[in-house]
């Protein structure tokens, strides 16, 4: 059964073409990806199908009756709107029966509407549905339902608008960069939640294993043309190159022939028979073949890496804690010539402090790192993103340097730099806020790059980037004779560069794990399976005493009371409140200009809330063992 429909489908933004009458279908049950270089359209392609943008001929045509669910790449909603109205808004039945239930375990002394509540969930079978719902916001870790829109980051509304399309179920999903702005426990649940039969699927993404183990269709747009690879990645990148081949050899072909033909055609009389003409005519087909140019413009990462001497980087007996929280606990690292190393581990176990700590820019509680002298840093991280949208992009780079030193003695102006990432002369003097998402990226890695570092610290490099430009700068970060420290969620892109992990497995644990981060959550999974298949210790189960009937018999307890789950329910909203104020206590006692005695104050009330996190999430387990 076709779900969509793209018939001749043509957009220009004056005289730049983005696609050129393309032409597509997909069925239901297809998972399909959309890939092309940043810049191309792959955004507007989707905002045209989304409705919120126009195109200049051709048809895009939905099936009938099919509901669609749209994720656009950067979600914005109201201010004022809270979580819970932004995710529950929805005409459907189910939601609203959801919602009203929420709503009333919120006042659990109003019987009369608790009762209507659960009368309404019981009539429109929405018990599993609520389940489905907990477990969505669950994986993406949204809990607090009443914080406002205002206070989110754009990560956040990325992974509340995520949460609200896979909520309403849409016969059909169209995800620009789903895999943006979750950690990779996350990018693994939604992996698995994707593949299901029943889920049609389009898709624009970065991520590789994502598209190897989703899709079972890639859609490629290339020189304003569309190509079409039934299979995954693997398939795409095999059937690719067979293609590029094939078209090579027929241009050098053409252009042989056409060399022989012109010389033909410039010693024949202007008065020609009819085979004569025939033989024009093909003649002028073979010349329009063999002046084909095919677009091998990509990005070309050269620098001059500043020289690296023996000592590199030395961290000894480090310890760094915030309140009870342990960041470091007594950690030892020697870094050596070419390292190559994964950092991984939960959001809010230390990543980015350590990070921080390495570049200089905190303090260790005890404990000293010492930094070589020859040692040039590259930090690119997401918060150190900070281009001028008021600016050109050529002042962007000659506010660094007008001349940049290459290998060898070269030299290299800030516009051909520019040129090499591919930004052609007539992007130079475009505004930054004109760039695409990827585009910006691409503009500030360069602005990194030029400073010839030779340890690189790459914090999130992955998002938005373009597959193309994605493969060389892995193969210029293979061939990088520097030191290599690299957080990501891409695990493609780590699982290619890295030779060990950094695991952050909290109070300050750091394990060093010889190996890729694909062989580690292996190890991890046998682990996890071996446990759950090991035998199982008898348990004693606390039994329920039958006031009402004390004669009958007790039973073991396998559900939660009507009071324990409202207090379940009430422990989940405590339980993110207590960390959102564990993470502001963190940022105040980080703040170097807070007074000592303002410090000691913090660090108390950190240590009462720690408790209290603790505490009310040992209760949450226990009742979430019969939830």
């Amino acid at each position: 059964m076709n779900y969509l429909s793209v018939e001749n489908l043509t957009k220009s933004y004056g005289i730049r073409v983005l696609f050129n009458e393309i032409t597509f279908g997909i069925d239901q049950g297809q998972k399909v990806a959309f890939i092309a270089k940043n810049g191309t359209g792959k955004s507007t392609f989707l905002k045209i199908l989304h409705g919120v943008e126009g195109y200049d001929s051709g048809n895009v045509v939905f099936r009938n009756g099919i509901k669609t669910g749209f994720l656009i790449q950067s979600p914005e909603f109201p201010p004022e709107k809270t979580i819970s109205e932004i995710v529950f808004n929805s005409e459907s039945e189910q939601i609203q029966a959801v919602l009203a239930y929420e709503k009333a375990l919120e006042n659990p002394d109003d019987h009369d509407g608790m009762q209507v509540a659960f009368d309404k969930m019981d009539s429109l079978d929405a018990w599993n549905y609520e389940s489905q719902i907990k477990q969505i916001l669950g994986q993406l870790n949204i809990h607090d339902l009443e914080q406002k829109a205002a206070v989110l980051s754009g990560g956040q509304q990325k992974r509340i608008a995520l949460a609200q399309v896979l909520i309403e179920e849409p016969d059909f999903l169209i995800l620009d960069e789903p895999t943006n702005h979750l950690d990779i426990e996350m990018i693994e649940w939604l992996e698995s939640y994707l593949s299901k039969e029943n889920i049609t699927l389009l898709m624009v993404t970065h991520d590789r294993y994502f598209l190897e183990r989703v899709c079972n269709e890639i859609i490629e747009l290339d020189d304003e043309t569309l190509y079409r690879y039934r299979g995954n990645y693997s398939y795409f990148l095999e059937k690719k190159q067979e293609r590029e081949e094939v078209f090579e050899a027929n241009v050098s072909k053409a252009q042989n022939l056409f060399k022989k033909e012109l010389e033909w055609m410039r010693r024949q009389p202007k008065a020609r028979g009819t085979k004569a003409k025939s033989r024009e005519d093909a003649f002028h087909v073979t010349k329009e073949i063999a002046h084909q140019k095919k677009d091998k413009s990509k990005v070309a990462l050269e620098i001059n890496m500043s020289r690296l001497g023996s000592k590199i980087l030395e961290i000894h007996h480090a310890n760094k804690a915030f309140g009870d929280l342990q960041i470091l606990d007594d950690f030892n690292y020697i870094f050596k010539t070419r390292e190559r190393v994964g950092i991984v581990g939960k959001n809010g176990v230390g990543k980015t402090t350590f990070l921080d700590i390495v570049m200089g820019m905190q303090e260790v509680d005890s404990g000293k790192v010492v930094q070589g002298e020859t040692v040039v840093f590259g930090y690119y991280t997401q918060s150190g993103m900070k281009l001028k949208d008021d600016k050109k992009v050529i002042e962007t780079v000659k506010d660094i340097a007008e001349v940049i030193p290459l290998n060898k003695g070269k030299k290299i102006t800030a516009a051909q730099l520019l040129e090499r990432f591919l930004f052609p002369k007539h992007m130079h003097y475009n505004l930054v806020e004109k760039l695409s998402g990827g585009e910006k990226r691409r503009l500030y890695l360069l602005t990194i790059l030029m400073k010839n570092p030779n340890f690189l610290i790459l914090d999130e490099p992955t998002n938005d980037l373009d597959i193309i430009t994605l493969n060389v700068l892995e193969e210029f970060l293979e061939e990088f004779p520097g030191c290599l420290m690299i957080v990501t969620h891409d695990r493609y892109f780590m699982d290619k560069l890295v030779d060990h992990l950094f695991v952050f497995e909290g109070d300050g644990k750091i394990k060093d794990y010889l190996g890729k981060y694909n062989d580690y959550r292996l190890e991890l999974k046998a682990k996890s399976n071996a446990k759950n298949t090991a035998p199982k210790k008898e348990v004693k189960v606390v039994k329920e005493v039958a006031v009402q009937n004390p004669g009958k018999d007790t039973a073991p307890k396998i559900k939660l009371s009507y009071k324990e789950k409202v207090e379940f329910e009430a422990l989940e909203y405590d339980l993110e409140q207590l960390e959102i104020k564990k993470k502001e206590l963190s940022d105040r006692l980080n703040n170097a200009t807070t007074e000592h005695e303002e410090i000691m104050e913090i660090t108390t009330e950190f240590g009462t809330v720690t408790k209290a996190l603790e505490e009310k999430t040992d209760r949450w387990l226990v009742l979430s063992e019969f939830a």
